[in-house]
């Protein structure tokens, strides 16, 4: 499987010089990972100490305000996403298949990821390589919205974990607690739920999914940029 993410990569020859002269976009210039699904690249948006939710401007490529966080809750993670995956017809399916509900289709953006380390990382917009160790099925009204859980590689006290079943409870329920609530606003009832905590295998036949659906999505832009 790592071969096949090699070939399908944006990040040919000629990619990587264009990334010397210009900002790559960090959902479609940089590289998943030549290891991927078993370590993959992490496009960090979030850290514990931001009180403001960041995420990607999919258009320009540079971070954005979302909004600022309106209760005291932070994420308990590193918390970005996995470039070159698309939430799309294949995530849906999958997803609706393990819920038995026939209305589930992919959220139409990048692959979440929370990656835990026991170090303290000042800011986002930083790239990070993590191994996948299971998963949230998050449901967010009637599309998939799952976050993959992964420890950052080398980490001294995360490092070693191979599956979800090796972290402490407390950590995930902190998980899941922060993404029960993190959409929570006054006056308006939030509408997601988590079904399943699926482990390392599952998540990495997701990761693979999304990167198929990443490059049926956006096999145009693949073609444009080889041409250039």
């Amino acid at each position: 499987m790592a071969d096949e993410f090699k070939t399908n990569s944006l990040m040919d020859p000629i990619g990587r010089l264009m990334g010397l002269r210009y900002k790559s976009h960090p959902w479609h210039g940089i590289n998943i990972g030549n290891d991927a699904p078993e370590i993959v690249t992490s496009f960090i948006e979030v850290v514990p100490t931001d009180t403001i939710k960041y995420e990607i401007d999919k258009e320009t490529g540079y971070l954005k305000i979302d909004r600022p966080q309106k209760y005291s809750n932070v994420v308990p993670a590193l918390y970005g996403f996995i470039p070159q995956t698309y939430c799309g017809d294949r995530i849906g399916k999958f997803c609706a298949d393990k819920v038995q509900r026939k209305e589930i289709k992919g959220d139409g953006d990048p692959l979440d990821i929370c990656v835990l380390t026991e170090k303290e990382v000042p800011h986002g917009d930083i790239i990070a390589h993590a191994r996948p160790i299971g998963g949230f099925r998050m449901i967010d009204g009637n599309q998939a919205d799952d976050k993959i859980i992964a420890v950052l590689k080398g980490d001294i006290v995360y490092g070693d974990m191979k599956d979800i079943e090796d972290l402490p409870e407390l950590v995930i329920n902190r998980l899941k607690h922060y993404f029960l609530t993190y959409k929570d606003m006054p006056g308006l009832a939030a509408d997601c739920e988590i079904t399943h905590i699926y482990n390392a295998e599952e998540a990495k036949e997701i990761i693979k999914l999304s990167a198929q659906d990443y490059e049926s999505r956006f096999d145009s832009l693949r073609h444009t940029l080889s041409n250039y």
